[in-house]
């Protein structure tokens, strides 16, 4: 999964994008809001942690021109403690949640579970399910019943990719774009090399491979 992290405190900017990297995810970072603008709206992001107090352009702003421009991305919005004005503000212009500062990483990290969830209308299961598994995001490694499937960094962040995404057609290109941050090099060989790692681990047949399209996670359903 790929986040847009946007915050200009660049040591608790370090300590997110470290925290985030260790959980899988693929993550770019700016510090500026009018860099925010056009970033958001161009580059394909599962998820965007925002902000309020930016140069730039203050997070409100930019929040309300992602929205006024139709992007659906869930946001979660970080405000300062006791700034319950913000909050309401931050909700009023689209936002998905929020979280006041100082806050636990683990906290951090739920909410973006289930924001990640929610978007793809499955917030109400307590762990991520699909093809007969489930995914242990805090181990980073799945579960066939009482079997526990050990996986690398590279496969955990596939799986939960295509487990978020059950069923549907997925392009090398379009894995690769929510797979990769911004300035890491994409290369679809290396791709398909995790899948069929995957395969070995998972089953063959868990992962079918359409030809000219992509690949699809599951079984089809009729």
């Amino acid at each position: 999964m790929r986040l847009l992290l946007v915050e200009d405190n660049v040591p608790l900017a370090d300590e997110l994008m470290a925290g985030l990297t260790r959980q899988g995810y693929a993550v770019d970072w700016l510090a500026d809001g009018r860099d925010a603008v056009y970033q958001g709206s161009s580059e394909p992001y599962d998820l965007i942690i925002l902000d309020l107090g930016l140069p730039g352009m203050p997070g409100l702003e930019v929040l309300s021109q992602w929205r006024a421009g139709n992007l659906a991305t869930p946001v979660l919005i970080l405000t300062a403690r006791g700034s319950w004005a913000e909050r309401i503000e931050g909700l009023k212009a689209g936002a998905d949640d929020y979280l006041t500062k100082p806050f636990h990483p683990e906290e951090l990290q739920l909410r973006i579970q289930s924001l990640l969830r929610r978007a793809r209308g499955i917030a109400n299961q307590p762990t991520l399910t699909a093809a007969g598994l489930q995914l242990d995001e805090s181990r980073q490694c799945a579960l066939r019943g009482d079997i526990e499937i050990q996986l690398t960094a590279a496969e955990f962040r596939l799986l939960r990719y295509f487990m978020l995404h059950p069923r549907q057609i997925l392009s090398k290109s379009h894995l690769a774009e929510h797979l990769y941050d911004g300035e890491t090099e994409r290369d679809s060989n290396v791709l398909e090399v995790h899948v069929n790692h995957l395969r070995r681990k998972l089953g063959r047949s868990i992962i079918e491979t359409r030809r000219g399209q992509g690949y699809l996670f599951g079984e089809v359903s009729e």
